[in-house]
């Protein structure tokens, strides 16, 4: 008779508060990419996950942001607050509330008529009633994509905000979720990220993706909480063992399939599984490249499709290398296996959706509308799924 696993205390209302214990680079010096593993640690919290969940984190924002901003409106960071967004039964101090209740970015039209309302210089009146007219919409949409709250309170410093003002601007800050990058059965006591770190820059200020350069740079391994969660998913893979897996997954999209694999080695399972992984150079952005090749050598892994898009004049993408295997794609499906996809919303994924409806319809002899069906129908049976984002 199994026993009852007891569920953890910890959830997204009560996160668990994690701590790294690793922290690596993945991509080789010379990419233009930094791409981290990250290790934190389970133990004592009762969590457990699944093969294709997510783990939510709860970041911090900068430390050097919250001092400006907390400069800017000329106060010391001690006054109480009650933000809006955050519906909390008493005061928390504005330092708190910026470094990690609230978010810095995404400023909105609201603050801009506030803005409007309080600059007591002309040149900044003008050129906030500019931004306002009923014909600006667009270049006002542009003004805001390319700041945070920082950069208006530095271009208006006319106007003056009450702390609890400037907070009922501000949304909460919210959880990132990444896709798993371990299986349970492996490692039960920690859980593993891939995490592409976001630094670029606009407005002649360099930016950082909160979360991202949150684990990257500001969480030291053993000391600093990370505060998580696991997010239940629908994707995963196949129930039954027996059955085949095609992954597509490029760049951090790998991460699932590197939980994918190491659940189903664990438990035995019989399916062949096929990879396609794609990134810019071979040389210095194949994620867990070693692991890979462990896999392929012990025939755990039946097939790596690589599309390493800069390493050539003709950029090569998965879905290239898909229609170039179409004929193995369609005898894979036809013969019951699942078809993974996970990476980019935008354009991969539709890529190599559009890639797959190609190969149904050329390998399957279909009509598009007959191939439209069949992948639907793959879907509906589950073995179709997609983790895009």
């Amino acid at each position: 008779m199994s026993i009852p696993v007891e569920p953890s205390v910890y959830s997204k209302d009560r996160p668990f508060p994690s701590k790294l214990r690793e922290n690596r680079m993945l991509n080789r010096p010379g990419s233009a990419k930094e791409t981290r593993h990250l290790v934190l640690n389970l133990l004592g919290s009762g969590l457990s996950y699944k093969a294709g969940d997510s783990l939510g984190v709860f970041p911090s924002n900068r430390s050097e942001e919250v001092e400006e901003l907390l400069e800017r409106l000329g106060v010391t960071g001690d006054e109480p607050v009650l933000p809006q967004a955050l519906k909390l039964p008493s005061a928390i101090s504005l330092r708190e509330a910026l470094t990690s209740r609230l978010s810095l970015a995404k400023p909105t039209r609201k603050i801009v008529e506030t803005l409007s309302a309080k600059a007591t210089n002309a040149d900044e009146r003008a050129k906030l009633a500019g931004l306002l007219a009923t014909e600006a919409k667009e270049v006002l949409a542009e003004f805001l994509e390319n700041r945070e709250f920082v950069d208006l309170l530095a271009e208006f410093p006319s106007a003056r905000f009450t702390p609890q003002e400037f907070v009922d601007h501000l949304r909460k800050l919210m959880p990132r979720l990444y896709s798993i990058a371990s299986s349970s059965r492996r490692f039960p006591s920690e859980v593993h990220l891939t995490v592409a770190v976001v630094r670029y820059e606009t407005n002649h200020r360099k930016r950082f993706g909160v979360c991202s350069t949150f684990l990257a740079d500001r969480a030291a391994v053993g000391t600093t909480p990370v505060p998580i969660f696991v997010s239940d998913s629908h994707f995963g893979p196949p129930e039954d063992g027996a059955k085949d897996c095609i992954m597509i997954g490029p760049g951090t999209g790998v991460a699932p399939f590197r939980a994918f694999m190491q659940e189903r080695v664990a438990t035995g399972a019989t399916g062949r599984n096929w990879l396609f992984f794609g990134d810019q150079k071979h040389a210095t952005d194949f994620l867990y490249e070693e692991e890979w090749q462990q896999y392929l050598a012990s025939a755990q892994l039946t097939r790596l499709d690589t599309a390493f898009s800069r390493d050539q004049s003709n950029k090569v993408y998965v879905q290239d290398r898909m229609r170039e295997s179409g004929a193995e794609v369609w005898a894979w499906l036809k013969g019951g296996a699942h078809f993974y996809v996970c990476g980019d919303a935008k354009r991969m994924a539709k890529d190599v959706d559009l890639a797959l409806l190609e190969i149904v319809a050329q390998h399957g002899g279909m009509s598009p509308e007959q191939a439209s069906d069949y992948v639907k129908k793959l879907k509906k049976e589950q073995r179709y799924q997609r983790d895009v984002y």
